[in-house]
């Protein structure tokens, strides 16, 4: 590791590369394994969270409804992110959805082509995104913008950790490339994600822990039962629904 960018701010931009499209600057080659920078997945959150919060504000300032401004952000932050983890989910509800047995599941879920299942997944998803968004951008910027924080930093917060806690469903691909995530790494991850938890106030940062933990079990035990492990397509449905978890959560604590 070159003296001029630590290892911390090297494991971020390697995070934000890989979980976003937000240029970063090319960094030397090392022997790190990617495994190792995973802590550093929920700090990736801030640039989706950040573009959302931010056409949200133009948009609510250009008098635009709630509805239409709530639209715009979830545009915004999932151009950054290329639409990674909502691939993800897609690929899981077709292949869980429409799989006979674990194989022809894997298979579906790894073809490029999506059904039934998937569209269904992503419109449900986006709708419970965008109406628990809407309802909040009705109350104001700073209840919008510090859920949308808390909900993208948190919500990656958890894949360390369910990658450590699941082993891959097969020998190959995305997350079996990635290698052993460590206990310390995993533990950072989550410590970054309740830090991302605080700013929409303690009754939120008290209540949010408890449908993370529900949704991740949930997802182990389906993904055990259904193709024998995890693969990079079910930590991106992971993601979504912490994302989706954490937005309505918010919308509880409004007035």
């Amino acid at each position: 590791m070159t003296a001029d960018r630590p290892a911390p701010l090297a494991d971020i931009l390697h995070c934000i590369g890989f979980y976003t499209r937000v240029p970063v600057p090319a960094l030397p080659p090392t022997d790190r394994p990617f495994a190792a920078r995973q802590w550093a997945a929920p700090i990736a959150g801030l640039a989706p969270a950040a573009a959302g919060a931010g056409l949200l504000a133009l948009a609510l300032a250009l008098r635009l409804p709630a509805e239409a401004a709530a639209a715009i952000a979830i545009a915004g932050s999932v151009l950054v992110t290329g639409a990674l983890h909502e691939d993800g989910l897609a690929d899981v509800a077709d292949g869980f959805g429409g799989g006979r047995d674990r194989d022809s599941k894997l298979a579906i879920m790894k073809d490029s082509r999506i059904g039934t299942y998937g569209v269904l997944a992503l419109a449900l998803g986006c709708l419970a995104r965008w109406s628990a968004l809407a309802a909040l951008a009705a109350h104001g910027m700073a209840a919008a913008a510090s859920a949308l924080v808390a909900a993208h930093v948190a919500s990656r917060a958890l894949m360390p950790a369910f990658m450590r806690a699941v082993p891959p469903a097969r020998a190959d691909g995305l997350s079996a490339g990635m290698g052993r995530i460590g206990g310390k790494t995993a533990a950072a991850a989550l410590l970054i994600g309740a830090l991302a938890l605080l700013p929409p106030g303690v009754p939120f940062a008290l209540a949010a822990p408890l449908p993370l933990v529900i949704w991740f079990f949930a997802l182990r035990r389906l993904c055990r039962r259904q193709i024998g492990g995890q693969t990079g397509d079910v930590v991106g449905a992971l993601q979504q629904g912490a994302e989706i978890a954490l937005l309505l959560t918010a919308c509880a604590f409004l007035p």
